[in-house]
């Protein structure tokens, strides 16, 4: 493997497409497909077409971009993370078009820097994520947990017993969790939930208002969230309290702090990394092993299976999809030449299932050891800040459920979010068969 060398070195790159396959990612009805059959199409584009080129996306209010390789081997992907100089974030790693530098910087916070602004900003976060704040808010998951599996509990007993998994249980665990952390009141968290749904609606038509203009709605959505925590910022600087809101403002790193503005992006990225991305480790978690009743009987049986079988959850779901970088420069990687100004999708779902690095990759197995998924991003600088509490909130979570709900019971097929991005479902019907 060779990167970065020098312009005009390396002859122009020969960007092969697969729609001779029949496959393209930038196809929204794509993303409506089985995971099966994605999946599948994962398999094919490792094995034939591993840097498969797609044309970008059509989006309303955007210029049409240059297009994109998807990158679905592991090594590829881990070799592309771990070098952020050859391959960049700052040119956006959330969004697979273009935007403006400052709705990029915005919307991405951390994971759309790039050095040395990057590490500044990781290291003011990453102070006020001290052993005592996470020690705290780790020992309110346990709490949180049984106040909402209460109330499905109480949903089934008042009604015919049915609930829906995500709505009534995998949403609000890691909502209420960011939210104490951050000491959003009451009356603002729904809001809250609803706007954080259109940021990651993906473009699906039932949580966007105008589905050929979603910029639109997910612009509104992060005005509305950045104007909750500006307010937030700007009252905990005259009244401080124990939350890590007030960290943030009073935090500095060589004398420099966090602007308002740089909190408020930091909260829409808490939402995107640390709320959504565990609402779908649940729901999806429950619907596997919904679908693999031995592995769960395995886990019920055998408490001590919980370290591993949350890392089973995490590669299985991938919650999130994919993430975008750019080449700073010419070169090439394992064999593929590449040029400046090159984007790369980075698909964890696909990497998660590579036969090189998983053996029998679609077998979900909460036994599984080693698991070096990339579930929570590959190694590098981008590698997830919240990792720990997620491992925790997915922990607490499934022990609960199996303790105070054993006879839940998934009762159909779940309603999935049409998103490439995230790996969501926005409905999946339960009941609990002793709802007295």
């Amino acid at each position: 493997m060779s990167v970065g060398t020098a312009p005009g070195t390396v002859p122009p790159p020969r960007r092969v497409g697969a729609a001779d396959l029949g496959i393209d990612l930038s196809d929204r009805d794509f993303w409506a497909r089985p995971p099966a059959e994605r999946h599948a199409v994962f398999d094919r584009l490792r094995q034939e077409r591993p840097f498969a080129f797609f044309a970008e996306p059509q989006i309303p209010s955007l210029p049409s971009g240059p297009g994109y390789h998807a990158v679905t081997r592991y090594a590829d992907l881990a070799a592309i993370s771990s070098q952020p100089a050859v391959f960049c974030s700052g040119e956006g790693a959330v969004s697979i078009q273009d935007i403006p530098a400052d709705l990029n910087e915005f919307y991405g916070s951390l994971i759309s820097m790039d050095d040395p602004r990057h590490a500044k900003i990781r290291r003011i976060v990453a102070k006020t994520f001290t052993p005592r704040m996470l020690e705290r808010v780790v020992d309110s998951v346990a709490g949180i947990v049984d106040d909402v599996l209460a109330a499905v509990r109480r949903k089934a007993a008042e009604g015919d017993g049915t609930f829906d998994v995500v709505a009534d249980l995998a949403a609000p665990i890691p909502l209420r969790v960011i939210c104490d952390m951050m000491g959003v009141p009451e009356e603002d968290r729904a809001m809250v939930l609803a706007k954080s749904n259109v940021i990651l609606s993906g473009g699906d038509p039932e949580l966007v208002e105008d589905e050929d203009d979603p910029l639109t709605g997910v612009l509104m959505a992060g005005i509305e969230l950045a104007g909750l925590m500006e307010r937030l910022a700007a009252e905990r600087v005259e009244r401080p309290t124990d939350d890590l809101t007030t960290a943030l403002v009073t935090t500095e790193v060589e004398g420099e702090k966090l602007t308002h503005q740089e909190i408020a992006s930091f909260f829409i990225l808490l939402l995107v990394a640390g709320n959504e991305t565990t609402r779908t480790a649940i729901s999806q978690g429950l619907l596997a092993l919904q679908d693999h009743p031995e592995q769960r009987a395995a886990w019920v049986a055998d408490p001590e299976l919980t370290r591993t079988a949350v890392e089973e959850i995490v590669r299985w779901a991938s919650p999130v999809t994919w993430m975008r970088r750019t080449a700073t420069r010419d070169g090439e990687l394992n064999g593929h030449r590449f040029s400046a100004g090159d984007k790369f999708l980075l698909f964890y779902a696909a990497a998660n299932r590579d036969p090189e690095v998983f053996a029998d990759p679609h077998r979900f197995d909460l036994a599984r050891d080693p698991n070096p998924h990339v579930g929570f991003g590959s190694k590098g600088p981008h590698f997830c800040l919240g990792a720990h509490l997620a491992r925790r909130e997915l922990a607490v979570t499934f022990a609960k459920v199996f303790e105070q709900l054993p006879d839940l019971e998934v009762t159909g097929p779940p309603d999935r979010l049409r998103s490439s991005f995230v790996n969501g479902l926005k409905r999946l019907p339960a009941r609990l068969t002793d709802a007295s």
